[in-house]
């Protein structure tokens, strides 16, 4: 900014004398509050690239305080996961799919999430969900522990307990929620609500004696038993085996027990928390019970169905957009607000498996519900964080032409508009998508390798596993950075690359907590 002495020189000049202030000559204008909008110049591209940066130009930024947050994990959804499923779930709509976006592609604000845990490069859900959950990092394969805490050790885990959001939450009077794809008593739900030396302690029967012994209580029993405000309120996912004794059959399946060795049944003890208090275990109960009601959800004894293979359930499973929309209707009726974990918890699974038809499938699904979500709330007083965990090693490769089967061939279209598959050295095709490693390797102990790599072929069939590199009987996470997408209050503090403990701290400070 110029000095006052030197704003009276300029003054003094003759061709400002004419002028009565400096604000005359535009050299101090006001801006506008709002700008102008782009003209059209006729080319699409050029005329899109202007309209979004006038969109980021009048973006509003809502307030600082939150009445909500929603924290949605893709387990395993990297960015190349997220840009194969854009693509695929366009391609499903007809479009070539580049061009398409998922739900949380237009969030205003944008960032990416550094993933690493206090001992691992490469890291698990355990330790980055609670990094999320708690606002420190701390060791793989423990749950909202601090790093002091080593895997197993009981003791340790007692003494160093990490508060987590839900239960700051609770103790402020909000609602609470956790919903997934996978058990509920899984690594990331789990964060959310329980404190564990083990991510493995999903019920007592996994738990040595020593620990039991010792006053370490397995995850599902600490869901049944949060002692923070008024408890958990909606809890929906899988994970049935979890929460019931060796004595009782499965409602479904029959033939299968549950797995608690303490004889305790704790579905019956949710019941019998409060009259408000409902368990159900498949579809027709979960579309019947009111929001009125404190849910316990689960519909499976272990996992959840993948997305591809929901429909064939005979009990009938709530879609993750199903499950993330009965949630919110029932922590809406809270005054005081509510904060909501949704995890699409088996795009991770069909990953390891080296699936990509499944993984993206979820991923679609998982979009489906952050869609919903954003239907159902207001931009003005919730803020709707949309991350991942951690990553895997699926790669997107090879120079295939817009609009090709993103589970199929690279293909290669010539000037005359003939397509042809891309040839790797070998001289044979190879797919768009693949593995670094896993349990399509090319180099699995029974491949037969007599007329070198197989020749693969298109993921038509949804069992489909695209080739790897390293044989492994299960894929494993990949150390890059993830995505993180944000919208409402807030949101703006998502930004650049963050450590992912961070976004604790983002959500605690809108919601005041």
């Amino acid at each position: 900014m110029l000095k006052k002495s030197a704003l009276a020189a300029l003054a003094a000049l003759p061709f400002l004398a004419a002028c009565s202030t400096i604000e005359s000559v535009g050299l101090s204008q006001p801006k506008p509050d709002r700008p102008a909008p782009p003209t059209a110049t006729g080319d699409a591209w050029f005329d899109a690239g202007q309209q979004a940066v006038y969109q980021r130009k009048i973006r509003k930024t809502p307030a600082t305080r939150a009445k909500n947050v929603i924290l949605f994990i893709g387990d395993g959804m990297d960015i190349n996961t997220v840009t194969a499923a854009r693509i695929y779930d366009g391609q499903a709509r007809g479009k070539s799919g580049e061009e398409n976006s998922l739900s949380f592609d237009n969030f205003p604000y944008t960032a990416f999430s550094k993933t690493y845990t206090t001992n691992f490069q490469v890291s698990d859900s355990a330790g980055t969900a609670s990094a999320m959950t708690t606002g420190i990092k701390t060791r793989s394969g423990v749950i909202a522990v601090n790093a002091n805490v080593r895997r197993g050790d009981c003791a340790a885990a007692l003494a160093g307990a990490v508060t987590t959001i839900a239960e700051r939450a609770e103790d402020a009077g909000l609602s609470t929620g956790v919903v997934s794809t996978a058990k509920i008593t899984h690594a990331t739900p789990a964060s959310a609500y329980a404190h564990s030396a083990e991510r493995g302690w999903g019920v007592d029967a996994d738990m040595p004696d020593g620990a039991k012994a010792a006053g370490c209580r397995d995850i599902a029993r600490q869901l049944i038993e949060f002692d923070h405000g008024d408890g958990i309120d909606i809890a929906l996912g899988g994970g049935r085996e979890h929460f019931l004794p060796t004595d009782a059959a499965d409602p479904e399946y029959p033939e299968r027990k549950g797995m608690r060795a303490d004889g305790r049944n704790l579905t019956a003890e949710w019941i019998a928390k409060s009259a408000d208090h409902a368990y159900v275990w498949n579809r027709a109960d979960f579309d019947a019970v009111g929001a009125d009601k404190k849910l316990l959800g689960l519909f499976e004894p272990g996992h959840l169905q993948f997305e591809a293979d929901r429909p064939d359930d005979g009990a009938g499973e709530p879609s993750l957009a199903a499950m993330t929309a009965k949630a919110i209707a029932a922590l809406s009726a809270n005054d005081k607000g509510y904060f909501l974990m949704v995890e699409a918890g088996r795009i991770d699974h069909a990953h390891h498996g080296g699936n990509a038809f499944r993984a993206l499938k979820d991923t679609q699904a998982y979009s489906e519900a952050v869609r919903v979500a954003r239907e159902m709330t207001s931009e003005d007083d919730t803020l709707i964080i949309v991350t991942a965990d951690h990553g895997h090693t699926m790669a997107i490769a090879g120079y295939s032409r817009r609009g090709a089967d993103i589970l199929g061939l690279s293909i290669y279209r010539g000037d005359d508009g003939s397509d042809t598959p891309m040839l790797a050295a070998d001289e044979k095709p190879y797919t768009t998508l693949g593995y670094i490693n896993g349990p399509g390797s090319v180099f699995a102990p029974d491949a037969d390798l007599s007329g070198g790599r197989p020749e693969p072929k298109a993921a038509a069939d949804k069992n489909h596993r695209q080739q790897a590199l390293i044989p492994l009987h299960s894929e494993t996470h990949g150390g890059q950075d993830v995505p993180v997408y944000a919208s409402g209050p807030n949101a703006h503090l998502v930004s650049g690359v963050m450590e992912q403990n961070v976004i604790y701290h983002v959500m605690a400070d809108a919601l005041g907590l």
